[in-house]
């Protein structure tokens, strides 16, 4: 455990190296990016779902988004917004109910990258447009982990995992979770 204590820290330092004349990976030479992202539910209570239980729950993601930096580090900072598509009951749940839209401010931050990719979380705060009894409660907090790579100058491809649950606000403390892809064009 104290190896992993000590690693992380130097990673950190690692990732964050590089000077700040370097592109953002996520925009390349461009300052505006709008993405669609479709994602695929997934039955798990845990930050970083495993991939078992699928479950019949879509999410499209529409996101625009602006450069900035976290600690020097190359991130973008988004608006987004969410239709979250249920049909049919599985594992005990009847997904239907969560035919849900959701808005929602986001920062990702690349700690790891290259001139063509990028890795690394992100993290956002918003609200779903009403409340049920899987997160209860309106306000949800997402949390994502993705990994993305420059197709072209302006397209990019990415592959993510996204969490959303109400952060312990309330006493139903399930959350949507996703397994997904999405393409950008950064102008």
């Amino acid at each position: 455990m104290k190896k992993i204590a000590f690693i992380f820290p130097i990673m950190l330092l690692c990732a964050g190296a590089h000077g700040a004349t370097d592109i953002n990976p996520f925009f390349g030479d461009n300052n505006h990016q709008l993405a669609f992202n479709f994602g695929y539910g997934v039955n798990s209570g845990f930050l970083i779902p495993p991939p078992t239980q699928f479950v019949p729950f879509i999410m499209l993601h529409f996101q625009y988004s602006q450069p900035t930096t976290f600690f020097k580090l190359p991130a973008r900072q988004s608006i987004n917004i969410v239709q979250t598509i249920g049909s049919g009951k599985k594992y005990g749940w009847n997904w239907d109910k969560y035919t849900i839209p959701i808005a929602w401010l986001s920062q990702d931050v690349a700690l790891f990258h290259g001139r063509r990719w990028y890795f690394g979380p992100g993290i956002g705060v918003g609200m779903q447009g009403k409340e049920n009894e899987r997160i209860g409660s309106k306000l949800v907090f997402g949390f994502k982990i993705m990994g993305g790579y420059a197709i072209t100058d302006s397209m990019r491809a990415e592959l993510f995992v996204q969490h959303f649950s109400n952060g312990n606000t309330a006493p139903e403390n399930n959350s949507y979770a996703f397994y997904g892809a999405g393409f950008s064009y950064s102008f």
